[in-house]
This record gives C-alpha cells, sequence and structure tokens, in this order.
C-alpha cells in the first residue's frame, strides 16, 4: 500500500496558538517582531491572511500578512511566510503562498489589486521561491533591515488577477 500523502493544513491565529507563531517566527526569522506585531496579525480581518501552517498535524511555518490602502489602491503586503528548514521543498510554502493568493483574489471589500514582500538581498532561495510563483522585482529598498545585514531588500510583487484560478 502506498503511504499517505502529507496533509498540509492552516489553522487561523489565534490567542491558543499564537505562543507556537512567535516561536517558529523565532526560529525562521533574523528579527525579533514586536508585541504589537503579534496583536494585529489577530485582527479579524486578516484570518484569512495570517495562518499557521501544519504538516501531518505538527505546525511547520507561518504567513503574516497585512492589507494596505493607499488611495483607491489595495495591496496585500506579505509581512512573514517560513517554512522550517526540514519540510522545505514539500510543497508546504507553495500551498501557503497559494492560500494567500486565494484570499487575495477572494477578497472584494476592498479588492486587493496586488501582492508585494520584501526579500533579504543575499536570500536568493526565498527570491527564486517567489519568482517561480510569478513575483517580480519591482525595486530595492536600501537599509530596509536595521539590525541584520545586509541592511538592503528586494521589493517583490504580483498583481492579483480575479479573473484567473
Amino acid at each position: 500500500m502506498p503511504a499517505p500523502s502529507p496533509r498540509i493544513a492552516f489553522a487561523p491565529l489565534t490567542e491558543n496558538n499564537l505562543g507556537t507563531v512567535r516561536k517558529l517566527n523565532s526560529v525562521l526569522f533574523p528579527i525579533k517582531y514586536s508585541e504589537k506585531f503579534y496583536q494585529s496579525i489577530q485582527s479579524p480581518e486578516l484570518e484569512d491572511f495570517c495562518k499557521l501552517v501544519y504538516y501531518n498535524d505538527v505546525p511547520v511555518g507561518t504567513v503574516c500578512c497585512r492589507i494596505e490602502t493607499e488611495g483607491d489602491d489595495t495591496s496585500l503586503y506579505i509581512m512573514t511566510m517560513g517554512v522550517l528548514a526540514p519540510y522545505r521543498s514539500r510543497g508546504v510554502g507553495s500551498k501557503s503562498l497559494q492560500s494567500v493568493l486565494d484570499a487575495a483574489k477572494a477578497h472584494t471589500k476592498p479588492k486587493i489589486s496586488k501582492i508585494f514582500l520584501h526579500v533579504q538581498v543575499n536570500n536568493e532561495d526565498a527570491r527564486r521561491f517567489y519568482e517561480k510563483h510569478g513575483f517580480t522585482e519591482t525595486g530595492l529598498q536600501k537599509d530596509y533591515y536595521k539590525k541584520i545585514e545586509p541592511h538592503d531588500a528586494w521589493i517583490l510583487t504580483r498583481e492579483v488577477d480575479a479573473s484567473a484560478s
């Protein structure tokens, strides 16, 4: 009998699993996130965009976004998205990103026109991952990271096409 395929699942962020999110973020990212960050990612309007990611019931990653509106234009900013190293190249990141893309397409009030994020300029793996999923470099932000080297970040952007699946 073939082995069952792995189950990748998502859970909304709650007070009960926030400790797990904090722990994962401390392992995944070279930045310590503030209390304000952890309060903001629990906001009800972000429930579709901020998730704890499970692989066969084991929490292995997080994705945290915020909605930014400038005039008539609304964007989704991916603040953090990461998967523990032993679980990479198993489709976890791709499924996590796809869940964000799907949620962005489905979000109509307000309509989200694009998704963007920052990637540290030495993180070629992350850049390739996002480019493979339709993101393109739209800029370079000097001194984006204050406390880690290198300080610069690429800005990667992808349009949200409501008609594409």
